[in-house]
């Protein structure tokens, strides 16, 4: 639908992709495959190619000739790239829930980053504490989460698309199924709090908003029915004087644009604050693990270079002109994956700028 911006190569790309795209992921250790530039010796080629992510790159030798990725598609035409990505997580990577499950020790009410240790350790450097704390109004990168959630990220306020132009009745904070619904398990005005329940918010004096909508996560038999997934988003609703626009660090956001491989993006989200990646891969398939055995199938993704941490999920992804593009929500210790924020506004009826 949102695909008119492909031209040429990268037209032609996406056909084959679409073509041949069941068949790789039928492959053992295929995660996606998506639009991106030939990668030679760390560079850049700029050559458009179909990359192929998995979790692990094996020697070729190694594999049985059904596991192996072909070289060249289309009669030669174009090559594709193996990237070796790690198994792609939502919201929480293993470190984390590891780490999550250590202080919680049990109990019913998980202790604060605060209380023990924060993640200078584990992520060399980048303090967890930096936007964990209460503010009013908040602003985008901040923690935020239902408050059965751990903590995620606010990504930005937002209003009905159908009230533009006009006077809005109701605004809403833009972020993740998983951080504002709680993965599908939510019911529509739960509280959703600011800072997230394991920053320290409580029930009732850090409620922010309520749960509004969300766009209801398939997952994968037997859990699901295996249907595509284009977004993983939700809005809840709050006060108008409680919600600010701007993101922290990077300012307010303009509206929303396209975007093209090798572009430069940047985000600001609760865990690793502010960062910035390089666009590796557009129109993505990856397989997204939830947790617990479930694993979602999305589509039309965008696929940066790592950029995030657990508890960046709900960062609204942007150019370096201050436009929007797309909406965090997984990743690995290698890349993060981002939907694309034209579907987010469509699903959801909403108006960023």
């Amino acid at each position: 639908m949102f695909d008119k911006e492909l031209a040429g190569p990268y037209l032609e790309l996406s056909k084959i992709q679409q073509k041949e795209q069941d068949g790789f992921l039928a492959k053992d250790n295929v995660l996606g495959v998506g639009i991106g530039h030939k990668v030679k010796d760390g560079l850049d080629t700029g050559e458009p190619c179909l990359s192929v992510f998995v979790t692990q790159k094996l020697d070729p030798d190694l594999l049985s000739d059904s596991a192996r990725v072909p070289k060249t598609l289309a009669g030669k035409k174009f090559k594709t790239d193996v990237i070796e990505t790690g198994e792609i997580f939502a919201g929480v990577d293993p470190a984390i829930l590891e780490l999550q499950q250590v202080k919680t020790n049990g109990d019913a009410t998980p202790k604060r980053w605060s209380d023990e240790m924060t993640l200078t350790e584990e992520y060399g450097g980048v303090d967890i504490q930096s936007l964990r704390g209460r503010l009013r109004p908040c602003e985008g990168g901040y923690s935020i989460g239902h408050y059965k959630v751990t903590a995620g990220t606010y990504g930005t306020a937002v209003y009905r698309a159908r009230e533009f132009p006009g006077v809005p009745t109701k605004f809403f904070i833009l972020s993740n199924n998983h951080v504002l619904a709680n993965t599908n398990d939510a019911r529509i005005g739960d509280p959703i709090l600011q800072p997230g329940r394991y920053d320290g918010g409580t029930v009732p004096g850090d409620i922010i908003a309520r749960l509004s909508a969300y766009k209801r996560i398939d997952f994968l038999p037997p859990y699901g029915r295996g249907t595509m997934n284009y977004v993983d988003a939700a809005i809840a609703e709050g006060n108008f004087h409680d919600l600010d626009r701007e993101i922290y660090w990077i300012g307010n956001v303009k509206g929303t644009k396209t975007i093209k491989v090798g572009d430069v993006v940047q985000k600001t989200g609760r865990t690793t604050n502010y960062s910035t990646g390089r666009v590796q891969a557009l129109n993505a398939t990856v397989m997204v693990n939830y947790g617990n055995g479930k694993v979602a199938k999305f589509i039309r993704q965008i696929l940066t270079s790592n950029m995030s941490a657990g508890g960046d999920s709900g960062s609204l992804l942007c150019n370096m002109e201050n436009y929007a593009v797309g909406l965090l929500f997984a990743g690995s210790n290698r890349v993060t994956i981002h939907n694309d924020i034209r579907y987010v506004q469509q699903s959801l009826g909403i108006r960023i700028a």
